[in-house]
C-alpha cells in the first residue's frame, strides 16, 4: 500500500507544496518549523483542501483537483495521531480507545489485541489525567488503530515527551512500521528521529 501526493496550497504569503510517492513502510516529512509538514498531513487527512494536485493513499484517490474528487475526511479512514494525545478527559482509557471504533470486526485488531500490542492492558480503567506522557500517547495510537484505518498519520508524536518516554513510544512506532501492514506518514523536525524510524524521508524546505 502506498502514498501518492502532489499538492499545492497557498497559506497567507507563502505556498506549501509537496510531491512524493512512497510504497508502504514509514514515510517521514522532515523540515524546520513552518515548512508546511503539518499542512501536508492535513491535506492528506482531508482537513485542509489543496488548491491543486492529487492525493492517493492505500490504493484510493482521495483528492484530484482536475477530476473534481475530494473525499470527505470522515470517509478517508485515516488514523490520526496528533502531537498532543487529545484524549477525552471525561472518559476512562477503555472508552477513549473504543471511541470511533467501527465495532464490525473490520479493524486491524480488537481491543484486547490492541492493548496487548501497545502494552496498555493495565491502563483500561484509568483516567487520562493519571497517565504519563508516554502512556497517553500509546493510548492515542491505540485509538487510531481501533478506528479501522487504511493508513496512519502521525504529527510529531514524540515532541512533547521526555527522553525515557520518547524511547518508549519510538519502540511502539517501530513495531507499527514492521508488524502492521499500514502505510504511515510521519511528521518531524528531528533528523535523528526520522533516520531511525523512516523507510523514506521527504525533505520540505
Amino acid at each position: 500500500m502506498s502514498f501518492e501526493v502532489a499538492v499545492e496550497r497557498r497559506l497567507g504569503d507563502r505556498t506549501i507544496a509537496a510531491e512524493f510517492t512512497a510504497e508502504g513502510g514509514l514515510t517521514a516529512l522532515l523540515g524546520r518549523s513552518g515548512a508546511g509538514k503539518t499542512s501536508v498531513l492535513g491535506m492528506v487527512a482531508g482537513l485542509l483542501r489543496p488548491d491543486a494536485g492529487r492525493i492517493a493513499a492505500a490504493g484510493e484517490v482521495l483528492f484530484d483537483a482536475a477530476a473534481g474528487i475530494d473525499v470527505p475526511a470522515r470517509h478517508r479512514r485515516a488514523g490520526y495521531v496528533f502531537q498532543d494525545d487529545r484524549l477525552f478527559p471525561h472518559l476512562r482509557v477503555r472508552e477513549n480507545l473504543l471511541y470511533g471504533s467501527r465495532g464490525d470486526g473490520s479493524g486491524l485488531m480488537d481491543l484486547a489485541e490492541a492493548t496487548r500490542f501497545l502494552g496498555i492492558a493495565d491502563l483500561l480503567e484509568r483516567w487520562p489525567r493519571t497517565l504519563s506522557g508516554g502512556e497517553a500517547q500509546r493510548v492515542a495510537i491505540g485509538r487510531a488503530l481501533l478506528s479501522a484505518p487504511r493508513f496512519l498519520l502521525m504529527d510529531e508524536p514524540l515532541s512533547s515527551l521526555d527522553r525515557a518516554r520518547r524511547e518508549e513510544v519510538m519502540a511502539v512506532i517501530e513495531r507499527l512500521r514492521d508488524e502492521i501492514a499500514l502505510p504511515i506518514l510521519y511528521v518531524s523536525h528531528d533528523r535523528e528521529e526520522v533516520e531511525r524510524l523512516a523507510t523514506r524521508i521527504v525533505q520540505l524546505d
